[in-house]
């Protein structure tokens, strides 16, 4: 039995994690703001404990208390879909999450990162391309956000970055009542030239999971199927009942080049249960 600390234990991709990390047979300490989310994680097998990662002291206290095998970084802050904040709590939270870790003796750091803040390109990028550091903003405080938390998740013993693609399914922005089915229905969606990697969310938790074994490193976790928007995004729009979107013949930006998922494939024998968006839209109308 391994002990887990998950931090995010409520978020589009905790909650999936924590039954399979109990099934599993793990001690999962599950973190949360939210008392009122201590029942259904306690339902679900995990000992929550109820702290904010942007109070150190009570953080360093409960991650000493527990003493974990393994940390898991699940954290984003886009409820309100502020990209801002949630570049803060990659930078802020991170590196409270890891200083507590390290203090306490955790031999491994599993995290979410993502794979569209590489530089830009031919090809899908792989997981020696460098980051965009030099991109202008408002990307800019993204990329300084994933590097900021993967130079920090890179201090422990052990180190795994997901850099996860584009999360779509349920509870996502990609589902029918998501952020982005509201901007297709507005006509907010443009299907053009830039490429897009994508992710089912149960396949971003099967990955954390398995990431229990791999080796340290940053990992590409993404279906096979990159696409240009002027592909997904028409399907995208069929499948959530919005108009056709505008079109537009402009070229990709540099740095919208998806990513490629070898490493994980063919190093590391992950498979996508979803491994093509097309697939996973076509469940989104059947269920809308």
């Amino acid at each position: 039995m391994t002990r887990i600390l998950l931090a995010g234990s409520t978020g589009v991709v905790g909650t999936r994690l924590v039954p399979l990390l109990v099934a599993e047979g793990h001690h999962i300490t599950a973190l949360t703001r939210s008392p009122e989310r201590v029942p259904a994680l306690r339902a679900a097998g995990a000992h929550p404990a109820v702290v904010d990662v942007r109070d150190t002291a009570a953080l360093a206290a409960t991650v000493r208390d527990t003493a974990p095998d393994v940390v898991v970084h699940q954290l984003t802050d886009l409820g309100a879909a502020d990209l801002t904040a949630n570049a803060e709590l990659r930078v802020t939270g991170t590196r409270h999450l890891v200083d507590a870790a390290l203090s306490s003796g955790a031999r491994r750091i599993i995290a979410q990162s993502i794979s569209w803040a590489y530089a830009g390109g031919d090809g899908p990028a792989d997981e020696d391309t460098p980051l965009d550091l030099d991109a202008p903003e408002p990307r800019a405080t993204s990329v300084r956000g994933v590097a900021a938390l993967e130079a920090a998740v890179r201090e422990a013993p052990e180190w795994v970055l997901l850099r996860y693609g584009m999360f779509y399914g349920p509870d996502t922005w990609f589902a029918p009542a998501g952020l982005r089915a509201a901007d297709a229905k507005a006509g907010k969606l443009v299907a053009d030239g830039d490429i897009t990697s994508f992710l089912h969310v149960d396949d971003a938790a099967a990955a954390a999971t398995a990431a229990l074994e791999w080796p340290s490193g940053a990992v590409n976790v993404c279906d096979d199927d990159p696409a240009a928007a002027r592909d997904w995004v028409p399907a995208f729009c069929a499948s959530v009942g919005a108009p056709p979107p505008p079109v537009s013949d402009a070229p990709r930006r540099a740095w919208a080049r998806g990513a490629d998922n070898r490493r994980a494939r063919d190093q590391l024998g992950w498979r996508p249960r979803h491994p093509s968006w097309r697939h996973g839209f076509e469940l989104s109308a059947a269920a809308r």
